[in-house]
């Protein structure tokens, strides 16, 4: 690191993470704004000059770092909105991380699999599609066990599992009204499974966890236990392939593990937490991302 850097943290400035960050980044001597992701706006003045600015006015392609920690629900229109100021600050110069285009590709599920699965990274089989009779048949096709999940979410919202030809046509008749997308993937059986997470920053695992669970759902948010975990080489390797896939700096990649050790990726969460994994992590988490972020600057 050459100097001090002027760094802003996008996103909800009193979350675990965000306070963490700037907490972090002050110490080393950094300039550091907090800035709420739906306070951004966009100007093109009458010199034909593009700016973006945080809610104090002041201009942010000043800056050497953006870390987003968050970008919260909203229409098309304002989620759109706020991916094109982040495509805007990168183009002038600024370290995005994780990069707008690693976001829109972690962020959407239906693009994400699809890139996964052309860089050779084994998913799930998952059906995408807009028709209700498309979807019924993607149930069939699936094996009639599958999970159905909204293409944007986390923590386990919106996720529900159909076992049940019945069930299938009330739930796909219900989102039918919502106008909504069907995705629609074959559930890896939970009988004897292993739910992962692993934290890669920088091209290195920095943690990895497994979380315990009675549930087929395995999210923490949702009551799963996280437990220290020493993954293989190959489930190590199956992460860090997931990762480069996206081209995330920072990524969270959920491994779903068979009983005959085979693993699957059904996530790569390119704005990931890390607070469950730092309480059965003994490296400082939040640290090992700093310093990441630094190096990616600086290099």
């Amino acid at each position: 690191m050459t100097g001090p850097l002027r760094v802003a943290v996008l996103g909800a400035s009193g979350s675990w993470h965000s306070r963490g960050l700037i907490g972090a980044l002050a110490a080393r001597g950094h300039e550091v704004l907090a800035i709420p992701a739906t306070r951004l706006s966009s100007v093109v003045d009458d010199d034909g000059n593009v700016h973006v600015f945080g809610p104090d006015g002041a201009a942010l392609d000043g800056l050497d770092l953006l870390i987003l920690r968050g970008l919260p629900r909203g229409s098309l229109e304002q989620v759109i909105f706020r991916m094109d100021a982040l495509h805007v600050l990168a183009d002038q110069g600024v370290r995005c991380v994780n990069s707008p285009r690693a976001i829109e590709r972690t962020i959407d599920k239906s693009w994400a699999g699809a890139v996964l699965s052309l860089a050779g990274v084994p998913t799930p089989p998952t059906i995408v599609c807009e028709r209700y009779d498309d979807a019924m048949q993607a149930f069939d096709r699936l094996g009639g066990d599958v999970v159905v999940k909204p293409l944007f979410g986390a923590m386990g919202h919106g996720i529900v599992r159909v076992e049940d030809r019945d069930l299938a046509h009330r739930v796909f008749r219900a989102l039918e009204l919502e106008r909504t997308v069907y995705y629609v993937q074959r559930t890896v059986a939970p009988a004897g499974r292993r739910d992962l997470r692993l934290l890669v920053v920088g091209g290195e695992i920095a943690g990895a966890m497994e979380r315990a669970t009675d549930s087929w759902r395995a999210n923490i948010a949702r009551g799963a236990r996280p437990r220290a975990a020493a993954p293989s080489e190959d489930e190590r390797a199956l992460a860090l392939a997931a990762v480069a896939a996206v081209e995330a700096d920072v990524a969270g990649v959920d491994l779903l593990v068979g009983p005959d050790g085979e693993a699957v990726v059904v996530e790569v969460n390119g704005i990931p937490g890390w607070q469950a994994l730092q309480s059965v992590c003994e490296l400082n988490l939040t640290q090992l991302v700093v310093s990441a972020c630094e190096a990616l600057v600086t290099a």
